[in-house]
């Protein structure tokens, strides 16, 4: 049985008020983003890319048009639902790391675990196995203030896997990064799409990183100005 998009989009709206004014941050975007594909959202600030991110993520709902995550209609979902969802289907992975400063490595990871109620024995091993994925099975008692940039986005990166996720949402993933570091986490994407079939979106403003994806979107003016492989 051939497996669901991972998303699909009809006609996505978003508007804010901003000061009493109606912002259109999307205005009108259709979209399907296959299961296993790599993809890069790119458009230059203001764009209304993040915004799409955050629909995709399910961190928003659309104010209007369709959107569905796996299959799922998100539009039929409860709030809870909604969680429930994005628990167990996305792992999510951002800019400024989202580590809790007093907790470790192993802990950290661990942290989406125990939202799905799996014992602490599991949950410590997962973390463990994840952290070795991404080459920091030597960093498990560390805490973020004690490893470089680099590794906490590492950390990041298997708290995100952590799930077995269907797909991994990167919001400019490498933006905190120097250009090394930047291209090993790149790197790390990469091999998780290319060897365990996850779905990787990324957004960025960076042509460079946009360019390791299969697919780039060119987001601009709330629109998809550019679809290209």
């Amino acid at each position: 049985m051939t497996a669901p998009p991972a998303f699909e989009g009809e006609d996505l709206r978003r508007s804010y008020q901003a000061d009493g004014v109606a912002v259109d941050a999307l205005r009108g975007v259709d979209l399907r983003i296959e299961s296993g594909e790599f993809v890069a959202i790119i458009g230059p600030s203001g764009s209304g890319k993040s915004t799409l991110m955050h629909l995709l993520g399910c961190l928003d709902r659309p104010t209007s048009g369709t959107l569905r995550v796996g299959g799922v209609d998100v539009a039929t979902l409860s709030e809870a639902g909604l969680a429930e969802l994005r628990n167990k289907t996305i792992g999510f992975v951002f800019q400024s790391f989202h580590l809790l400063p007093r907790t470790s490595a192993l802990d950290n990871v661990a942290l989406p675990l125990v939202y799905r109620g799996v014992g602490a024995a599991e949950r410590r091993t997962r973390a463990r196995d994840a952290l070795t994925a991404v080459g920091l099975g030597h960093r498990l008692t560390h805490r973020p203030a004690q490893m470089s940039g680099g590794e906490q986005q590492r950390v990041a990166i298997a708290r995100a896997l952590v799930g077995d996720p269907k797909v991994v949402l990167a919001d400019e993933p490498t933006g905190n990064l120097d250009t090394r570091n930047g291209a090993e986490v790149m790197d790390i994407l990469a091999g998780l799409n290319a060897e365990q079939g996850v779905a990787v979106v990324l957004v960025t403003h960076e042509p460079e990183v946009a360019a390791r994806a299969g697919r780039r979107i060119h987001v601009r003016d709330g629109l998809i100005e550019q679809d290209a492989g």
